[in-house]
Formats: C-alpha cells, structure tokens, sequence
C-alpha cells in the first residue's frame, strides 16, 4: 500500500457566499483529525494555513499536547498529534511529501459537488493498494476549496451522500468516513462465524 498523507486546507477556501476566504484553524479539528488520522496509519496530517497568527495559535495547542503538561496527562493524544505538520500552503505540503517520499504525491481531494475528474471510493481504494507512489488527500473546510485549484489535483472524491437531501457534514466527521473508506478493514469481504 503506498503513503498516505492528508491535509486539512483553509485558504483558498469558499464561503457560503461563494466568496473565496481562510477559515479559521479550530481546535476540535485539531485533535479529533489528528486522532483518526493516527488510527488510519496516516504518515502525517498538514494543517495548511496561510496567515502566520493562525498558525501560532496552533502551534500553541499542539506544544501543549506534545511537549506540556497535556502529552504528559494523555499520552494517546501526544502520539494522535505526533503526525501533525503547520505548513502554509498545498504546495508546501506537496514538497514536503516529495522531499519524504522521493517523488510527487497523487493529490485527491473531497468535495459535495461532483466534477469531470471524481472518482469512486473503491476506485481510489484500488489506486491506493495498487500504485507506487505517495498520496496526499486533501479535505476543505467551510464550503469547499476553490474550485480553479480543485481542477489541478488528480482525483475528486465521489461525496458522502445520507439516505436524505440534507448534504453538509462537519469536515471531521467526512475525514473520519473516507479514510475509513478508503483503508478500513474490508468488512464486506470478512466470513461470517
């Protein structure tokens, strides 16, 4: 199975005015992503944000829960957050995993609209399993990544559709389905005892 790298884009980023804007870093996700990812065998989770003062404020939880007293109290989240990188843009994170891995990663991202390159989840599943060569999945906050960037990566995610029309999941509870997805047990092929 090749490298899986995610990150968490907060600029360039729609709101719901279709206005492109940065979103605020939050500290649920945070910790909540950071936890599945770790679960999920993700070698690390960028946090991509431009603005230095965000970053910062990251930077202080993250110290908090590797190095104070919170990695110390909770040893689980000291390692959830051992896999966590501040990078300030998608390029940047993409150097990083070339620099790791020795070649450019496949670049996928998630979105609840579809486009001319979306995948299926078990098409990406097979990509996954079956390439040689690095991953990096990507995941907007507030109403998605811009959509002229979006057009650059190489897969879209086919989105998390309910048995219902309402379609607007918080972004770490659709990290915590797709990766699932993507590289969770294979349940369906399990025998039943």
């Amino acid at each position: 199975m090749l490298p899986v790298y995610i990150g968490l884009v907060h600029h360039p980023i729609y709101n719901k005015n279709d206005e492109v804007i940065t979103t605020a870093i939050t500290n649920f996700d945070i910790h909540d992503i950071a936890r599945t990812a770790r679960t999920y065998d993700i070698k690390r989770y960028f946090i991509i944000h431009p603005l230095e003062s965000q970053a910062a404020l990251a930077q202080e939880v993250l110290t908090y829960w590797q190095d104070g007293f919170g990695g110390t109290y909770n040893p689980d989240r000291r390692e959830a957050f051992s896999i966590i990188e501040l990078t300030n843009t998608i390029d940047s994170a993409v150097e990083k995993i070339t620099e790791i891995e020795g070649q450019v990663p496949f670049i996928i991202t998630t979105d609840a609209r579809r486009y001319s390159n979306t995948v299926s989840y078990q098409q990406l599943r097979q990509v996954i399993e079956t390439e040689n060569k690095p991953c990096l999945l990507l995941f907007g906050t507030g109403w998605g990544i811009q959509k002229e960037v979006m057009e650059k990566f190489d897969y879209i995610l086919e989105p998390i559709y309910g048995p219902g029309d309402y379609n607007h999941l918080p972004v770490r509870a659709a990290v915590a389905i797709i990766l699932d997805r993507l590289l969770g047990e294979k349940w369906w092929s399990l025998k039943q005892e």
